[in-house]
């Protein structure tokens, strides 16, 4: 515990040069949606995809299930978002930069895009006397409830840092002899499978004394039950003071939908602060009472000690920590909020997984032993975190706004919809008992927070950089899943919307596309997606080959994980088997099938594709150098002769002497794709720098043309790169070709690095983060932008490969 008197902050806790620095009362200049409209031509080719999406929806709707994808209503970003609060896999809840708390992520793939007027912080301040000189809401959120709450702050003289997964605001209050500073906390911590896991959030308060006299100051926390929706209003629930240990607060109970769910509100017991707290206020009232208790007080009215009190409808508490700052002192007081939701329990099957930190705290009335271990843990959170980011920070040679948009981009780890769960007693009994699952559990996160697909493997080929650099082992737990639903096959027929056609589900031997939605029953009932017939993509089969790749060789080409690849390449094998029979002519090279079968799900590739033919080459390769570390001699000849002639044929047919062309078709070929190297890329990623399979002057030539084309000439090279250029212009073929997504800029941006041209990388990703900086995207990073106007897809999964960008970076200091 901290002692009363002067606080000297250490470096750890310290508000960082670098981050998403804004101002309280700041406004974005530029707005951009989701409203888009094709271009006519597209518009009419789409209509019979239109039609059965139109239909599939409704179907969906009538069943009160969610659709996958929501091209009918999506959501339009809201320019407000700061750091969210909560570990990995537990939930989220939203935090604004102007305080308020207004995204809540606590059931499985649901989202609920409301801000609380109740759930709040209020600082009340009393001069030498005892009279209440200054009280106000320490937010500047519009609030249309409450009404006698006031936010009497001067917004431009306050200031916001978010550098996730901590944030720091500033609150000058020197005008009454305070200077006010919230440090947020939450417990994501590298390599911790401990401490990430966890719902919790700490606000550490200082409050300095700037003035001759003394002070008295009181910080309030105020919360309601449920996520601000409808259902609130229908909820049974009850609020319950507490003393335990090492704090004191209130407990609020309440189900959602039918989960049990509780919020603890707590203030840490030390030495001088005096602690109260409030069971019960009405969030639906002007607020009146609460407010005089605490402006004539500077504390809450006292409730009956230990009462349990039961209400139904809204239902709001609150907790308060009074203390003296005398002249020319600093004081510190620390509040948390934490989240007890074990269980999850999905719709359909009801199937219920236990959350994964209740390994360690238990399922059963765990909340009070969070409350207390976060109090007793933030300090060293805090300094794992700095630990972390400080290599990046500290170096001098890295642009400012990276240092920001790679910490920032990894709220999607936590925020992405995110699960992390234990194994069933069932499973336990089934798999191995060294598959890393019985140690870490099963993880899995959204495509986006508006395409409800679990662990999407064509996206999460991008973002599990991320995971492969800070969380390996979930990572590792991804990909055997993925394995076992290799061989997975679930006959019943659905109807794929773009051609109309009748499939199975799922077949046997292929890579799915996703581990299922969360309105289904996912990671059993998987291949949510419906556009396509996925098990025919021409990409998945690849990517699971070089993920597998990745992460057995990265970490140490030279001493790669032998017993991962052979828990992981029988699959391997069978998928590269079932691919191969995608080579028509026996050239060795896989063909596309003139449809969008591939990430690029409205992008049409005829015949050999850069794209899919790049990653093919390199899951080729990736094989070889599997099979010969394992010693299979013969898989290793099969897969080097397979690539030496399709090698030899994609420089043929691909190679212009430029670029490699986009695909094989008459009218489309010359187009010139910012991911043409893809493949390249992910070996690269492996720790394997090569030219057998790519000529290094064709990559470097490649990568040369792109750079001209598709960034400087796109936005004049201040948006990230543009996903096609053709005949000097961005390419109009598709919906997808002329977007700029994220994630490809952040994986372009990495092989520029990794290839020597960090000058170019950085310009590319630097023109794209700043974009979303400027159009008010933070924490919100979609996975598209247009070049004027609209965006697509809000806070999504892809971005993530900014972590490959770092991964290059290192290894170009390793080398």
């Amino acid at each position: 515990m901290h002692q009363e008197g002067s606080i000297n902050e250490n470096l750890s806790s310290s508000i960082p040069k670098y981050g998403l620095k804004l101002k309280l009362n700041h406004v974005y200049k530029e707005k951009r949606d989701q409203k888009y409209i094709p271009r006519l031509g597209i518009i009419l080719s789409m209509l019979p995809l239109i039609f059965r999406y139109l239909i599939y929806y409704l179907k969906f709707k009538w069943r009160g299930m969610k659709v996958v994808m929501d091209y009918v209503s999506p959501r339009e970003p809201q320019q407000i978002y700061g750091v969210p609060i909560g570990g990995i896999g537990s939930g989220t809840i939203g935090r604004g930069y102007r305080g308020e708390f207004c995204r809540f992520q606590l059931r499985p793939g649901i989202y609920e895009w409301n801000t609380v007027d109740a759930n709040q912080f209020i600082v009340t301040i009393k001069d030498e006397n005892g009279k209440t000189i200054f009280q106000s809401l320490l937010s500047t959120f519009p609030k249309s409830s409450l009404s006698s709450w006031k936010s009497r702050i001067d917004g431009s003289k306050c200031n916001y840092t978010g550098l996730y997964p901590r944030s720091w605001t500033e609150y000058d209050l020197s005008e009454y002899g305070i200077m006010l500073t919230c440090r947020q906390i939450s417990p994501v911590i590298p390599h911790d499978y401990v401490n990430s896991c966890l719902p919790a959030a700490v606000f550490a308060w200082t409050a300095k004394n700037v003035c001759n006299a003394n002070r008295t100051v009181t910080i309030a926390f105020t919360f309601k039950n449920g996520t601000g929706s409808v259902a609130d209003k229908k909820a049974t629930c009850s609020s319950k003071s507490f003393n335990y240990e090492n704090s004191e607060g209130v407990i609020l109970y309440n189900t959602l939908d039918s989960t049990q769910a509780a919020y603890a509100l707590s203030a840490l017991s030390k030495p001088g602060v005096s602690i109260s707290k409030c069971s019960y206020f009405d969030p639906k009232s002007d607020g009146s009472d609460v407010w005089s208790q605490l402006e004539l007080n500077g504390e809450f009215d006292r409730p009956k000690k230990n009462a349990q009190n039961h209400f139904f409808g809204e239902t709001a508490c609150g907790v308060a920590s009074k203390f003296a700052v005398n002249a020319n002192e600093t004081r510190r007081i620390e509040m948390s909020l934490v989240w007890d939701i074990p269980k999850v329990i999905f719709p359909v099957d009801q199937k219920t997984y236990k959350r994964y930190y209740t390994k360690h705290f238990g399922s059963e009335n765990s909340i009070l032993k969070l409350v207390s271990y976060a109090f007793d843990n933030y300090e060293s959170w805090e300094q794992k975190i700095y630990d972390w980011q400080k290599v990046v920070l500290d170096d001098s040679k890295l642009p400012d706004w990276y240092k920001g948009a790679l910490f920032n981009e990894t709220y999607y780890i936590s925020d992405g919809g995110t699960l992390w769960m234990l194994l069933g007693d069932e499973e336990l009994r089934t798999i191995p008992q060294n598959d890393p699952r019985v140690e870490y559990g099963r993880f899995a996160y959204l495509e986006g927070q508006e395409y409800i697909m679990y662990n999407s493997y064509d996206v999460h080929f991008y973002a599990s950089h991320a995971l492969h650099k800070n969380w390996p082992m979930l990572q590792r737990c991804l990909q055997y899943d993925l394995r076992d639903f290799v061989y997975l096959e679930i006959k019943s027929d659905v109807k794929e919307l773009y051609e109309g056609t009748i499939c199975e589900r799922k077949k046997s031997n292929s890579v799915p596309h996703d581990a299922g939605s969360p309105s289904e029953g996912p990671l059993t009932l998987i291949n949510a997606y419906p556009i396509h017939d996925v098990s025919s993509w021409r990409d998945l089969n690849s990517k699971f080959v070089l993920q597998t790749l990745r992460d057995a060789f990265a970490a140490s080409p030279q001493k790669p994980d032998i017993d991962f690849m052979k828990d992981m390449y029988d699959a391997c094998f069978m998928v590269m088997q079932k691919s191969i029979k995608n080579d028509t002519n026996a050239d060795g090279l896989i063909e596309n099938l003139g449809i969008p079968d591939q990430t690029y799900d409205s992008w049409v590739m005829s015949g050999v594709s850069a794209y899919c033919g790049g990653l093919w080459l390199a899951a080729l390769y990736g094989m070889s150098t599997m099979a010969e570390r394992l010693g299979k001699i013969d898989d290793k000849k099969l897969f080097e002769s397979i690539l030496n002639k399709a090698k030899a044929a994609f420089e043929k047919k691909m190679w212009n002497g430029s670029y490699y062309n986009f695909d094989c078709s008459t009218h489309h070929s010359k187009a010139i794709m910012a991911d043409q190297l893809c493949g390249h890329w992910y070996l690269m990623c492996s720790g394997i720098k090569t030219d057998i399979v790519f000529p290094e002057d064709h990559v470097k030539c490649a990568l040369k043309t792109v750079y001209k084309s598709n960034v400087q000439s796109f936005c004049d090279g201040n948006m990230g790169a543009v996903n096609g250029m053709i005949n000097g212009e961005v390419d109009t073929a598709s919906v997808q070709s002329l977007e700029a997504w994220t994630g490809v800029t952040y994986a372009l941006a990495s092989t520029m690095i990794y290839e020597g041209m960090v000058e170019e990388g950085f310009k590319t990703a630097g023109g794209m983060y700043n974009s979303m900086i400027r159009c008010g995207l933070a924490f919100d990073t979609p996975e598209a932008l247009y070049a004027e106007h609209h965006i697509r897809a809000v806070a999504y999964m892809r971005p993530l490969s900014i972590w490959s960008m770092q991964m290059a970076l290192e290894s170009s200091i390793n080398n």
